[in-house]
């Protein structure tokens, strides 16, 4: 008997990436990755002709009728009919309310049922849940930490956009705190200075007391975000991945300071899969044990 495997895509609004997934072993098959610039602004020939050219690739070997595709798809998305939504962002247009599960299974000569799709975040924590950190944790909150705010929640079952981002928080809503420009913006005030990112605010924490206050701050900020949402879903795990997530040593204190002065428990831990999260997530909704 074959090993079950499913092939694990992720779509951007500039590339799509896919690879292969063993759904035994929870784990990527070496050498199966493929990756291919895709502008989203095209037509929709155009970028469903991308996607396949890629698919077909990287199931090499694979017959057709043994084809099982996860999509990770940004949204707003029908995910259980296929449909896009996407209209008033500045990519997809030539997509909006095409059903692109129909459209695929035609020019992939594979069955519709054999294609399934999931939001990109949720994906994230979806794989983090099936193979990675959140692995035996039952309510999961998953953020991904970057220019924008992710976020996810996976309660028993399959993983869902929570759609914190535009959340009211302070005096504005979560994403304006929980993102690179909040660093880059603070800092600037603190310091007069302008960097590029969170990556050089790493490189001077040791040694620049600022750059300090500006990730203790932001571990503060975090665990006020947390709070609530951690509370009303009985949340015992919270899975952090994103550009941010590398900075976790410099914000963690903080952040696991202020969650205990609140009594709270739930574990934070950094995605273990990290960019193969998603990959890994959209393959397992094939699993017919995960669904």
């Amino acid at each position: 008997m074959e090993k079950p495997v499913a092939l694990g895509v992720d779509i951007g609004g500039s590339h799509i990436t896919a690879a292969l997934v063993d759904l035994e072993t929870r784990s990527l098959i070496d050498d199966s990755i493929k990756r291919s610039p895709v502008n989203s602004q095209e037509s929709k020939e155009d970028i469903l002709s991308a996607w396949c050219e890629v698919i077909n690739q990287s199931f090499k070997n694979i017959k057709n009728g043994n084809r099982n595709i996860g999509i990770a798809m940004p949204g707003p998305f029908d995910y259980q009919e296929g449909i896009s939504l996407i209209k008033d962002q500045d990519k997809f247009k030539s997509l909006y309310q095409v059903n692109v599960k129909a459209e695929l299974a035609k020019r992939l000569d594979v069955p519709l049922e054999n294609i399934h799709f999931i939001n990109d975040a949720a994906g994230f924590l979806q794989g983090e849940v099936f193979a990675g950190a959140a692995k035996g944790n039952s309510n999961v909150l998953g953020l991904t930490l970057g220019t924008g705010l992710g976020s996810s929640l996976s309660l028993k079952t399959r993983a869902i956009d929570a759609d914190l981002w535009n959340a009211p928080f302070l005096d504005g809503i979560a994403e304006d705190y929980l993102s690179t420009r909040w660093f880059v913006k603070r800092y600037l005030q603190l310091s007069g200075k302008e960097l590029a990112g969170v990556k050089e605010l790493v490189e001077i924490v040791n040694e620049d007391h600022l750059a300090t206050r500006v990730f203790m701050e932001f571990g503060y900020n975090l665990a006020q975000f947390l709070i609530p949402t951690i509370n009303e879903h009985k949340i015992d795990a919270v899975i952090i991945g994103g550009n941010i997530s590398q900075a976790f040593p410099a914000f963690a204190p903080e952040l696991i300071a202020a969650l205990k002065g609140n009594d709270i428990d739930a574990s934070i831990k950094v995605s273990e899969l990290k960019e193969h999260a998603t990959l890994i997530g959209a393959a397992s909704c094939c699993d017919v044990s995960v669904i």
